[in-house]
């Protein structure tokens, strides 16, 4: 009986939790497409000054820059899919949402996401690549800074949004 009440629970978790999540996701305020192109510039200007780049290398900062904005753009849909998914899982009964979920097609909702986020990163990295053969130890090290600091500040965001849902 243990074992029946203890795997009723562990599915209801499993397959309630991604629902839950969505709700606090969707309940911050969605940046506009303005927001999110202004942040995709703002980004690449950052980037693209912090290593200053000479005419040499400036040749292959288009592949890069077409790279980041196709990553941001996919960011941006991803968002907007959700937004839209908690917006209908909202408008039901959330007993009925609970009993009608489907737990293989969010399996593949998610298959589909991170499989286009892959896809992303590798465009991303190929068009790195040969610049980054270019630069010289002074730029790859303003380049690591630049990547320590972005990493720290998105781990200071995630905490902060915890703690916020946490109140």
């Amino acid at each position: 009986m243990l074992r029946i009440v203890t795997a009723g629970l562990t599915a209801l978790f499993v397959t309630a939790s991604p629902l839950a999540y969505a709700q606090t996701a969707a309940s911050a305020a969605t940046p506009s497409a303005a927001d999110w192109n202004n942040l995709t510039d703002m980004r690449i200007d950052v980037v693209k000054a912090a290593l200053k780049l000479t005419p040499d290398q400036e040749k292959y900062w288009p592949a890069i820059e077409d790279a980041i904005r196709a990553r941001a753009k996919n960011r941006q849909a991803r968002f907007a899919d959700i937004e839209k998914r908690v917006g209908e899982l909202r408008e039901g009964n959330p007993v009925e949402v609970l009993r009608n979920r489907d737990t293989v097609a969010f399996l593949q909702r998610r298959a589909d996401a991170l499989a286009q986020r892959s896809a992303d990163l590798k465009k991303l990295a190929g068009a790195w690549e040969p610049l980054y053969k270019t630069l010289s130890p002074d730029q790859k090290q303003r380049m690591a800074f630049l990547t320590l600091y972005v990493l720290h500040e998105v781990r200071n965001a995630a905490e902060e949004r915890t703690e916020e849902e946490e109140d």
